[in-house]
């Protein structure tokens, strides 16, 4: 048989092999595609998961994980500049789960609850909501409690000393022009000492903060365990979420 006969004699095969790794490639594509939108759409941006973490990034990752390795999507919206990651954890630990802090750590969270509220951030309130129910370890007060920050009406269940720091943070989300020494005035007549009034207004700010980030760029609750938070409060560089 001539070479050119031979090669004639191949192309059926050729053909078919050809065939055959289209017709997988395009298979391989599709499986690719349909994993890629029955993922949890945890954000408009991407996202780098844990598992496929390298360097500084899985170090931070480490530092933060829950259970299982889970790390909450809003802290995952930062995989692809960490920097800013250790700088909001860096902030979230400080502000809200600190040793130095005086307010008990239920009332800062129904702050935070609050806070989120007036900014339409289900995200967080649903996470900061079951860290106060946590916290307060009674889930028919938290839920009164939550009521009443629902309607607008804290002072409903709140204490009046409870309430004026409410207002306050009404105030610094809905008109932070409109405070005024006199309204800073108003907190220490009921009570609260100047580091307390500090202690509110950092964590009041931080949640304008935490709730953009969140709203800004689409954050779910998808694969989240809801209301972990770092325990332990006297050291300030431990960040693990439990």
């Amino acid at each position: 048989m001539s070479k050119l006969n031979r090669l004639a004699s191949l192309r059926p095969r050729w053909g078919k092999l050809w065939l055959s790794e289209t017709v997988v490639a395009a298979l391989s594509f599709g499986a690719f595609l349909l994993i890629l939108f029955s993922l949890p759409n945890m954000t408009w941006i991407q996202t780098i998961p844990y598992k496929n973490a390298t360097g500084r990034l899985r170090n931070l990752y480490d530092r933060i994980k829950g259970p299982d390795d889970n790390v909450d999507n809003i802290m995952l919206a930062h995989g692809l500049r960490p920097h800013t990651m250790e700088g909001h954890m860096a902030l979230y630990k400080n502000v809200l789960h600190h040793s130095g802090n005086t307010i008990p750590k239920w009332f800062l969270e129904a702050i935070g609850v609050y806070t989120s509220l007036l900014n339409a951030c289900p995200y967080c309130v649903k996470h900061h909501y079951a860290g106060m129910t946590r916290l307060l370890g009674d889930e028919t007060r938290a839920g009164a409690l939550r009521t009443s920050l629902e309607s607008g009406n804290p002072s409903d269940v709140f204490d009046d000393k409870e309430s004026a720091a409410l207002d306050y943070a009404q105030a610094l989300t809905e008109n932070p022009t409109g405070i005024t020494e006199e309204t800073v005035q108003s907190l220490r007549t009921v009570g609260w000492t100047d580091g307390e009034i500090l202690e509110i207004n950092q964590v009041t700010a931080y949640f304008a903060y935490a709730n953009r980030t969140v709203l800004g760029l689409g954050v779910t609750t998808d694969g989240d365990i809801i209301g972990l938070s770092p325990s332990d409060s006297s050291d300030p560089d431990n960040w693990q979420h439990g």
